[in-house]
């Protein structure tokens, strides 16, 4: 794995750690999950900016946005008891193929 692949899995890591945090911060209300959301965040941004330094950004972004929605629907379901349907497994699943679709296409070149 090369270092912008292992940045973005960072950057990832990041995104999750602060839409959990955004969550438990309840409306910026809580202080340290909202120092937690404006941190991770703020990582994650940069991480993506450096990143995008060297890959496409149509695949950043799809890896990014596709991972990280993938990883917060599965902790809304374990640690905040959100719902789950096969409509949205579904959905899911839509996105993840899509991503590695897009994935796929971009290394085809």
């Amino acid at each position: 794995m090369s270092l912008p692949w292992i940045m973005l899995a960072l950057a990832i890591t990041a995104e999750i750690i602060a839409t959990s945090a955004l969550k438990l911060s309840d409306g910026f209300t809580r202080p340290w999950p909202s120092v937690f959301v404006v941190c991770g965040y703020a990582v994650s941004f940069y991480l993506l900016s450096q990143v995008l330094k060297s890959l496409e950004v149509g695949i950043v972004y799809a890896v990014w946005s596709g991972v990280g929605l993938a990883a917060i629907a599965l902790i809304g379901v374990i640690w905040f008891g959100e719902t789950v349907s096969l409509i949205k497994l579904a959905g899911l699943l839509a996105i993840l193929a899509g991503v590695l679709l897009l994935n796929m296409a971009g290394n085809s070149h």
